[in-house]
């Protein structure tokens, strides 16, 4: 069957373009290139450690709530952790040095604090005690601060330093442990990684493009399409990071994707460029070079362009998910391969038009005849595997499955401050406060209470029932206690215990400072800290968590006017969670019909979309099952350097489905567009499989290579959300590359056979259904390229 549909003519105009006006469009690559890079340079100053809260949930309006109206709280909230390793509580000098170090973080024009609760506000010892760490060396003050939070985050690591370098010589260690300190550290450490990544992945690109071309002006030239990519999606990025709030991690996972996609496209694109270059070794004319380029957009640049549609597609689906962090990150993998497509079919044709044969620059290894490179050893590899089908089909399924079975016990959470490194501020302050003041103290469960009158005017039954409430809190299971202002309330009047809140100024000094750390200042907002036994991600402490909510439900339904929201570290990745599995089916529903749909339209096949989402499920089975055996169950954990906390990054398994389902769809549009290509030339339902292997595998497998070294190094490099996102995706590409598209394909297709290219209402030609030998293959795949010319 062959395809009688009229060439575009759209590549051959695009050709003609860019080889008349090579030179004013490279010179204005290069402008745009300068003023792109300009413009992204501020994007991590613009991005935020934010996005976790699901608006509207119980997390966030409790978060929102505790802004304003509290001594020590405010648009930010701190804890202000100092340790004394010379001295103790008791000694003169302990208390000297500590009121110096809080009075100089209370003092810093740059925090802009609005007041502070705890140990040096404190004048009794009973009081005091209660912010008095166990080794008696540590003491915490409440810090709240005019700054909003996305000032905060870029704000705070600055401030750390300042603290660290003057008071670490004296004996001092002074730390800022907050949500908005640990995210500031976290864009302070993706700055940092991404730029230990580009080190080590930029010569590893270069390496491995070297060896795959065999010249270094393709090489270069790859490099600097996958470069641009990047370049040109964090300036629209940082565009609209000033307009709106971008998740940390977008740069990271730009950067990372832009990488591998850009120079994955520009691969393929000038492998196919250079074979259609006329053989003959003379110079070449315009006219060669317009023809060859124009074939190129043809066939490879028709693939990218689908590539890229199924891509941002699929990423498009993440937008489902009401959840800032991911949208983000689903916006910067959607510009990212936007822009790797429109650099590969319309700057990389410049590139090409100017290089020419030149493109064989800075040859390395011999020159080796075009027809060597036809793919003999896959042809061999497919015929093997094609000869049992059911055997290889088999083996490649169970391998999958045995791989994915540890995705049964797959559990998530949003990150803690155990995401940077221990020896990082923020983290040595966040251990003392666990190790001092005990493990749920770094990550209370917070009880909001609102009142629509002052607590003051409520009647005595009403007042009863919120006693009642804060009491039987105090006592559900795993409860190591609560702080509030009820106990202090209760003791300036045992009978009408917030009387009081109506002349708050005649209370002692530090009752009016507990009073005013939990009662705001109107009267009317109550906060109860419930503080458990473990940290914030545990299984004990979520199931805490559901017990206060469930009480919190129960004393709001009796009505009175009191409004009650749960929220804390806690809650706030329950309800990030909650919003993620909620959507989840959704969000994979929508992408698995969208990738049907263009495969459809791709292939116009009917069977193999379903082929290929049923493979690509089962690569990220696999996928998912070696990640939690690496990052819950810590196996090869000392590798990459991180702290075992039972649980992956919320985030990275929807991100992780998304992505791979789209890069192995990407892989799968490059192999079958050219068994299609072939199919449609000569109608043999078999062989076609072998001879589209042959001319596709090396470079499939080269670009798997590609992908593999730079998610790796992120894996290695980066923070731990992003070590599991380059890990599980370095891994998914490694096994597509592998077992998917050496075992699976062909053999499945092998078995389906002509129904490969059914679909309900076209004339369908038999065709060949045999399998040729290895030679006969292996010459029909050197014949292939003078059929298509």
């Amino acid at each position: 069957m062959r395809d009688r549909r009229a060439p575009s003519r759209l590549p051959t105009r695009l050709s003609r373009l860019t080889s008349r006006r090579r030179r004013p469009l490279a010179v204005l690559w290069l402008l745009l290139l300068v003023v792109a890079g300009w413009q992204a340079a501020p994007l991590p100053g613009l991005l935020s450690g934010g996005g976790w809260y699901v608006p509207g949930s119980g997390s966030a309006v409790a978060a929102e709530r505790l802004t304003d109206g509290f001594d020590g709280r405010g648009a930010t909230s701190l804890t202000l952790v100092i340790e004394d390793t010379r001295h103790r509580a008791g000694d003169p000098a302990f208390e000297a040095r500590v009121r110096d170090a809080a009075g100089a973080v209370l003092g810093d024009d740059t925090l802009r604090a609005s007041g502070g609760y705890g140990y040096t506000t404190l004048t009794g010892d009973r009081a005091r005690t209660a912010f008095l760490g166990d080794d008696a060396r540590t003491a915490l003050v409440r810090v709240g601060s005019e700054l909003d939070d996305g000032t905060a985050r870029r704000l705070l690591p600055g401030i750390q330093d300042k603290l660290s370098r003057q008071y670490e010589p004296q004996g001092l260690r002074v730390s800022l442990v907050s949500q908005a300190a640990l995210w500031g550290e976290v864009n302070h450490l993706s700055e940092r990684g991404l730029i230990l990544a580009e080190l080590v992945t930029l010569p590893l690109i270069l390496l491995v493009l070297l060896l795959l071309f065999r010249s270094v002006a393709a090489a270069l030239a790859a490099l600097l399409v996958g470069v641009s990519s990047v370049v040109f999606a964090l300036a629209v990025l940082a565009l609209i990071a000033r307009q709106t709030e971008l998740s940390v991690f977008v740069q990271n996972a730009a950067t990372m994707l832009g990488l591998g996609v850009g120079v994955d496209y520009s691969l393929f694109m000038i492998m196919r460029f250079k074979s259609e270059l006329p053989t003959g070794g003379g110079p070449l004319s315009r006219e060669d070079r317009e023809r060859a380029l124009a074939r190129t957009l043809r066939t490879s640049g028709e693939t990218v362009v689908a590539s890229g549609i199924t891509i941002v597609a699929a990423m498009s689906t993440l937008f489902l998910v009401d959840l800032s962090v991911i949208q983000s990150m689903a916006l910067g993998a959607v510009v990212v391969v936007a822009f790797s497509v429109l650099t590969s079919v319309l700057l990389l044709p410049v590139l090409l038009h100017l290089l020419g044969s030149r493109i064989e620059w800075g040859r390395i290894g011999r020159r080796t005849a075009r027809t060597a490179r036809s793919g003999g050893g896959w042809v061999a590899v497919t015929h093997a595997v094609m000869r049992r089908p059911v055997l290889f089909l088999v083996v490649g399924v169970a391998a999958l499955t045995a791989l994915a079975l540890p995705a049964l016990r797959l559990d998530t959470f949003t990150p803690d401050a155990r995401v940077v490194p221990a020896d990082a501020a923020v983290r040595q302050g966040y251990d003392a406060v666990r190790d001092e003041f005990g493990v749920g103290s770094a990550a209370p469960v917070q009880v909001v209470v609102e009142s629509r009158v002052p607590l003051h005017t409520r009647s005595d039954a009403e007042v009863a029932k919120l006693l009642r409430f804060h009491d039987s809190v105090a006592a559900l299971p795993g409860v190591v206690r609560t702080d509030s202002a009820i106990g202090t309330l209760r003791e300036a009047g045992r009978d009408r215990p917030f009387a009081v809140l109506a002349a708050p100024d005649r209370l002692p000094a530090d009752a009016r400072g507990t009073v005013r750390h939990f009662v705001s200042a109107d009267g009317r907002t109550l906060l109860i800290e419930v503080v458990g036994g473990d940290t914030a991600s545990s299984g004990p402490v979520r199931d805490l968590l559901t017990s206060v909510r469930a009480e919190a439900a129960g004393f709001a339904a009796g009505g009175g006017g009191w409004s009650i929201d749960v929220g804390g570290e806690t809650a706030e990745g329950v309800d990030a969670n909650k919003v993620i599995e909620d959507r989840l089916v959704p969000v994979i529903a929508t992408m698995l019909a969208v990738i049907y749909l263009l495969l459809l339209l791709t292939f116009r096949s009917l069977f193999l979309p379903l082929k290929a989402i049923a493979m690509n499920l089962l690569s990220v089975g696999a996928t998912y099952g070696v990640l939690v055996l690496v990052f819950q169950d810590g196996l090869g954990g000392g590798l990459f350097g991180f702290d075992v906390d039972g649980h992956l990054t919320n985030f990275v398994p929807v991100l992780l489905v998304t992505l791979l389902f789209s890069l192995s769809t990407d892989y799968e549009v490059f192999l079958l567009s050219r068994v299609r290509e072939d199919h449609l030339a000569t109608g043999d339902d078999i062989g076609s499989v072998a001879r589209g292997m042959s001319a596709t595998m090396p470079l499939i497998s080269g670009a798997a290579v590609l992908m593999v070294a730079v998610f790796a190094a992120f894996a290695f490099t980066g923070i731990l959300p992003m070590q599991q996102l380059g890990l599980g995706m370095a891994l998914a590409i490694a096994l597509d590359a592998t077992v998917i598209r050496l075992l699976i394909v062909p053999a499945s297709m092998r078995l389906m056979s002509r129904w490969n290219w059914w679909l309900p209402g076209r004339e369908h030609s038999p065709g060949p259904t045999h399998v040729p030998e290895p030679a006969q293959a292996t010459e029909m795949a050197g014949m292939e390229r003078t059929t298509h010319k």
